[in-house]
């Protein structure tokens, strides 16, 4: 049999080994490669062979059955959701940082992703018609059964002869499928949900299109913000473009195609089509100005704020969108102010706090608070709008739930992918970024532009707080005599400090002595004293050993000892 043999034998002799380990002996790796391929084949046609789509309880002009769901779909919508939403894109990001832990989690999330098929397969109570979840779920585990296969071939370590061409094409093959699973995993999990309620048919295929196709384009963008916020800075300056230049690329394509598809041509203008096709078009003419003033004059990447502004009237429109349902305008209502203030935030982000820079730190590891608003609120627009179609509104309306409780679940699943898509992130960067940028400038932190940013931050304020008291003296005119002491940062709190600012030479050509009587008073007027007074006292140190009394103090009242109109001390 060419799956048994001396099978047994070896497994007795490797019964110590990783549970992980495969065998470098290569025939018999090829030949546990070939079972592997056979048991899946044989698997899965049999279990899509099995399972039938019983129809004689779904009413006539229906697609499922009113049986509720039963708790074995529940199982099966819980443990795919896990496996395919959570498991698999933490292995894939492990998979591209070269993490021990790969192997295992793909492992644990294909016991779980097979498990869940054959649940889904052999579920009781509610019936449904030939769906597309259904005719999606095969080439999807095909998909998962190929990463397998790539990944036992990997382990296999075969690089002689022919095996060294073809382990750089599996390489790529198996980066290439293990990164567009989570995405074709996420239209699945769509399909899951569009054939469990029975919507998305006939009539109202169009529409349901346009919400699910938009709302994921927009949690697509959030996702893409937060991946370039977090770890995509280097990618970005290596590219010589600004961010805005992409964007109003994508926001330009995607305008062409919603001014040529929201409308049947040719026919009458029916229902929102020409809002619709005015919005394609606002795109496209505002993605060619992004795209314009992504580059200075010289050729440099350049910030701009038409991407958040095209955002913001995108959510305008949308507020104002024509509906049949009081629920639905209300809904469509906060979907458009919650992508207003996406576009708001994207602007006050771009022109106030980084301030036409790529990023608050040179290395881009420093985020900003506020910068964090933008694409979630993405997400909770992209959801909110994938909620919002016409069968649903409909059926939440039916069962009297009030929109504030439909709009704070969706808000919450926003605030949960964005939880997830940053732990993904955190660990592709303590796993890829983090050490390539400590091989580049050494362990010591304060190498780095972050910690040099907040370092500078932070001893700043320490010398703003430690300042002596006899060097912060109020003017009494309220005016500052010295203009340094206009600016902040020309301020010195330490004397010989400041005598490295101060020209000695002109100091001791016009100075003359300070005596401790002045030197009392100025402490009395509770003023920042300027850098030429500094210098003065160093000054009294050196060429003076006796305090005099006598007239040289300027007595004016309105001046004090320094800072009148005239005298010793203001000539100093």
């Amino acid at each position: 049999m060419p799956c048994g043999g001396s099978a047994g034998a070896a497994g007795s002799a490797n019964a110590n080994a990783s549970p992980f380990a495969i065998s470098m002996n290569p025939r018999r790796s090829v030949k546990t490669l070939v079972c592997v391929v056979l048991a899946s084949i044989l698997l899965f046609s049999g279990a899509a062979r099995a399972h039938e789509h019983n129809t004689n309880d779904i009413s006539e002009g229906h697609v499922i059955s009113e049986d509720p769901i039963d708790s074995t779909l529940w199982t099966h919508i819980v443990i795919q959701t896990v496996a395919f939403g959570v498991v698999f894109p933490t292995g894939m990001v492990l998979g591209i940082t070269r993490s021990r832990w790969h192997v295992p989690l793909q492992v644990f999330g294909t016991l779980l992703a097979v498990t869940g098929f054959f649940l889904g397969h052999n579920h009781k109570g509610r019936k449904f018609a030939p769906n597309v979840h259904a005719a999606v779920s095969s080439p999807l585990m095909w998909m998962l059964v190929t990463q397998v296969v790539f990944g036992v071939y990997l382990r296999l370590h075969l690089e002689r002869s022919i095996h060294g061409r073809a382990r750089r094409i599996v390489v790529l093959l198996h980066g290439i499928v293990g990164k567009t699973m989570p995405v074709v995993s996420w239209v699945q999990m769509i399909f899951g949900g569009i054939t469990a309620l029975g919507f998305c048919r006939k009539d109202h295929l169009g529409q349901c299109l346009a919400h699910f196709i938009m709302g994921s384009a927009f949690i697509g963008y959030g996702i893409v913000l937060t991946l370039v916020m977090q770890v995509g800075q280097r990618w970005l300056r290596r590219t010589g473009r600004s961010q805005e230049f992409f964007d109003s690329t994508l926001i330009a394509a995607w305008g062409v195609v919603n001014t040529f598809t929201e409308h049947r041509w040719g026919h009458a203008w029916v229902g929102n089509d020409l809002q619709h096709t005015t919005m394609g078009i606002v795109w496209w003419c505002a993605g060619i100005v992004g795209m314009w003033l992504s580059r200075t004059r010289q050729g440099a990447p350049q910030r701009n704020i038409i991407p958040g502004l095209t955002i913001l009237l995108t959510g305008y429109a949308m507020s104002a969108h024509k509906q049949h349902l009081p629920l639905s305008a209300k809904v469509h209502t906060v979907f458009g102010y919650t992508l207003m203030a996406a576009g708001l935030t994207r602007i006050i982000e771009i022109s106030f706090v980084l301030r036409d820079r790529d990023a608050m730190s040179e290395d881009g590891d420093y985020v900003h608070s506020f910068q964090h608003l933008t694409p979630f609120l993405l997400y909770a627009s992209g959801f909110l709008f994938m909620s919002a179609t016409e069968e649903q509104m409909q059926l939440v309306s039916d069962a009297g739930v009030t929109h504030v409780s439909y709009v704070l679940v969706f808000y919450s699943l926003a605030f949960l992918l964005y939880f997830i898509v940053n732990v993904l992130l955190h660990l592709y960067y303590i796993g890829a970024v983090r050490p390539t940028r400590d091989a580049t400038l050494g362990s010591d932190p304060s190498r780095h532009p972050s910690s040099r940013l907040s370092h500078s931050r932070h001893a700043s304020r320490s010398h703003r707080q430690a300042t002596p008291p006899y060097l912060t003296h109020p003017h009494p005119t309220g005016t500052p005599a010295d203009p340094s002491q206009r600016n902040p940062s020309a301020q010195h709190t330490d004397p010989r400090q400041a005598n490295g600012h101060a020209p000695v030479s002109s100091q001791r050509s016009s100075a003359g002595k300070v005596t401790a009587k002045k030197k009392q008073k100025m402490m009395g007027n509770r003023r920042t004293i300027t850098p030429a007074e500094a210098e003065a006292f160093e000054l009294e140190a050196l060429i003076s050993s006796d305090d005099d009394d006598g007239d040289d103090v300027d007595d004016d009242p309105k001046g004090g000892s320094v800072g009148g109109s005239g005298g010793e001390a203001r000539r100093i």
